[in-house]
């Protein structure tokens, strides 16, 4: 079976960090293709070992990624 999540990757420092928001799994790289290849695993190996109560515990099936505009510095 197979699932699709939602991977945010980012660069931090020199590397780049990824995160599974729907587990809160993160993992990293030193680069995106392999920060997200090591999320890939990283979530892989939860659902091999993890029970079935703590995947629905951890798993939030509703994640929204969305534009967030805010005010930086004073206000006009």
């Amino acid at each position: 079976m197979t699932r699709t999540l939602t991977a945010t990757i980012w660069r931090e420092d020199d590397g780049y960090v990824a995160l599974c928001s729907e587990l809160d799994i993160g993992s990293q790289g030193d680069s995106v293709e392999e920060a997200r290849t090591n999320l890939k695993e990283a979530v892989e190996l939860f659902f091999e070992s993890a029970a079935p109560d703590e995947i629905a515990r951890r798993l939030n099936t509703e994640i929204y990624i969305t534009p967030l505009e805010v005010t930086v510095g004073e206000a006009a």
